[in-house]
Parts: structure tokens; C-alpha cells; sequence
């Protein structure tokens, strides 16, 4: 079976950046997080041991975002290391980590780094 759990536009405020005002003054960031496993167990038990947990997985990105980085995608892949430890039936994960206020002329709604991992069995 193949399942996903997906954490979608979870809005966090931290200080990541080259600039040393992105690490003062900080802004908004959205994570998207989907998350792959067999959850066919927890499908028949109705059992929370049989599946992940997603508040841990939200407590993981939570405690992943407090740390400050120059780089959206040392972030992610910290955010990686920790859900593989966590939780190692995840066989695949997929994150996208958006600036909402990046520090570059031009309106938009943000600059984002998407990165997909597979984790071996």
C-alpha cells in the first residue's frame, strides 16, 4: 500500500539566511512536508503504534526551524536526518521550505527549495 502523510503550509517564523539580517530580523517561512510509508497497519488496528505520529513529525520540523542556517536546503536536510532517526519505516520524504519575505527587489510570495530523499529499508 502506498500512503502518505502530508503536513501542509505550516507557517513558522525563524532566521535563516546569508545576510546577517535575515539571522536579526527573521520572517515567515511555510513548510510542505509529505511523508511515505506503509500505513496499512494502522488502516486495520485504528491503532496509533501502527502508523507516525504527525505532531512528532510537526515537532521535529518545529525544533529543525529554530536552528538557524545560511541554507533553505541545510534545513531540509537536517529536517531529513531527523525524520529518518525518528522514524525509519519512512520509505520516502519530499520537502518545500519557502521565504516568505526574501531580500531581493520584486513582489512575489516567496523563494522555495523543494528536495525529495528515499530511505532505505
Amino acid at each position: 500500500m502506498t500512503s502518505k502523510i502530508l503536513l501542509e503550509n505550516l507557517k513558522i517564523y525563524a532566521f535563516h539566511g546569508v545576510l546577517p539580517e535575515e539571522t536579526i530580523i527573521g520572517t515567515y517561512y511555510i513548510i510542505n512536508a509529505e511523508i511515505q510509508a506503509d500505513l496499512s497497519k494502522a488502516a486495520a488496528s485504528d491503532d496509533l503504534k501502527d502508523t507516525i505520529n504527525y505532531a512528532k513529525i510537526n515537532d521535529i520540523i518545529h525544533a529543525e526551524m529554530k536552528i538557524n542556517s545560511q541554507l533553505l536546503e541545510h534545513v531540509i536536510g537536517r529536517i531529513f536526518n531527523r525524520l529518518q532517526s525518528s522514524f525509519p519505516q519512512i520509505t520516502a520524504a519530499k520537502i518545500k521550505l519557502t521565504k516568505t519575505n526574501p531580500p531581493m527587489p520584486g513582489e512575489m510570495d516567496g523563494v522555495s527549495v523543494e528536495m525529495e530523499k528515499s530511505f532505505a529499508p
